[in-house]
């Protein structure tokens, strides 16, 4: 270092050149180790402050040095005067510089500190409409995303807490229609209102059938129960999707067939997924049975089970009329039923079947939506396959299973 400055000036003998430097290192040491300990000082103070302390202790290091190279480079005073006219000039520019670089960055802090304490004002955040240093306008992105995500939570927990209400309603008087019905059975028998064989056989049906129901509806709730607390317990194992559909098909068969509505389905060949058939089974028969209770009689329920866009997918289509489009995005909420269906026929449920179906279906790391289609409503199932060697979707199974009336 010392040869390099030797050669630029050469007025200068190496012991000045190593004297100027070990003055300079010096200086920028002391200067530097006052300025760390003053920025300890000052810690949790404006970032204005602390940067014009920053750039302080760099325009002192850097004047200090400058000056002591003047004074030991250039031997004529005059030349010495007007070098050390000129280093106070660059350290007021560099000052200003330093000055408006600190307001801009703590005039932009502010601005963004005042949007984010307007979010308790009005609720929302409102990105300032002002241009801000690359940090502050990151910052302020990220406090936008944030705070539209926490609102989708608080909307979705407002909407579960709204549907818990609406459920523990809706349950209690399901739960009080099959029970005043054994009441009034119970009491005729023990009165012998009904003495009648046939009439007292009769009488056991119905208790055995309200029974049913309410274990039903008991079994319904303690299943979303399971659901919503993130302790349902799946046994995922390979299995075909299209052997799942036959037996879901086939169970609903009966029911369909006593209401007189034609209950077909079709699949293609080897479609495995990672499911627990139990459950899964469960999702699907729900969404069979609530096509089948909506579907008017010499209806028709379809189910359709195939590979769209490298995933297996199971539709139901029924001809139930189509939902109202305001309902839709409810239409898998808790004890939702509709305005025209909110009490329930003998074979009606709580109204927790497709809740209940998207919770399982979700927990195997699928999709489940529902969609207006011709005559009625179209639920889709979407699962991953297992692997990727699939066959093509065109080779669909002609009359594997066919559940008609």
């Amino acid at each position: 270092m010392t040869g390099v400055l030797a050669d630029v000036m050469p007025g200068l003998d190496g012991t000045a050149l190593l004297h100027m430097t070990g003055v300079a290192a010096g200086i920028a040491v002391l200067t530097t180790l006052a300025g760390v300990g003053c920025l300890r000082l000052l810690t949790g103070r404006s970032l204005r402050i602390q940067l014009m302390l920053a750039v302080l202790v760099t325009l002192i290091t850097s004047l200090a040095s400058c000056g002591t190279f003047a004074l030991l480079m250039f031997g004529d005073t005059a030349d010495q005067e007007i070098v050390l006219d000129l280093l106070p000039v660059a350290g007021l520019a560099g000052i200003a510089v330093a000055v408006f670089v600190a307001r801009t960055f703590s005039r932009g802090s502010k601005t963004l500190l005042n949007a984010v304490q307007r979010v308790g004002t009005n609720g929302s955040y409102s990105p300032p409409r002002v241009t801000l240093p690359a940090e502050l306008a990151g910052l302020s992105e990220g406090l936008a995303a944030a705070h539209e995500r926490l609102g989708k939570s608080l909307a979705r927990e407002r909407s579960l807490e709204a549907s818990r209400r609406e459920l523990v309603a809706w349950v209690s008087h399901d739960l009080r229609t099959p029970l005043a019905g054994l009441r009034a059975i119970a009491e005729a028998l023990e009165d012998e209102v009904v003495v009648d064989p046939h009439e007292v056989r009769h009488y056991h049906s119905q208790i055995r059938i309200e029974a049913d129901r309410l274990a039903a509806m008991i079994d319904d709730l303690f299943e979303l129960s399971k659901i919503h607390a993130g302790a349902l317990q799946l046994s995922p194992r390979l299995a075909g999707l299209e052997s799942l559909v036959a037996d879901v098909v086939a169970s609903a068969e009966p029911v369909a067939r006593a209401k007189g509505i034609r209950l077909a389905g079709s699949a293609v060949r080897g479609m495995p997924v990672l499911i627990d058939a139990t459950e899964m089974g469960r999702a699907l028969h729900n969404l069979v049975t609530n096509a089948i209770r909506h579907t008017p009689p010499a209806g028709t329920v379809e189910v359709l089970s195939e590979i769209q866009s490298g995933m297996a997918t199971v539709s139901v289509t029924d001809e139930c009329g189509g939902i109202p489009p305001d309902d839709l995005p409810r239409v898998f909420d808790m004890a939702f039923r509709g305005e025209s269906a909110r009490t329930p026929g003998p074979s009606g449920g709580a109204g927790l079947g497709l809740s209940i179906a998207r919770g399982i279906v979700e927990a195997h790391s699928g999709q489940i939506g529902v969609r207006n289609t011709g005559p009625g409503c179209q639920f889709v199932i979407r699962l991953p396959l297992a692997r990727t060697d699939i066959p093509s979707p065109g080779a669909r199974m002609s009359g594997a299973f066919q559940a008609t009336r």
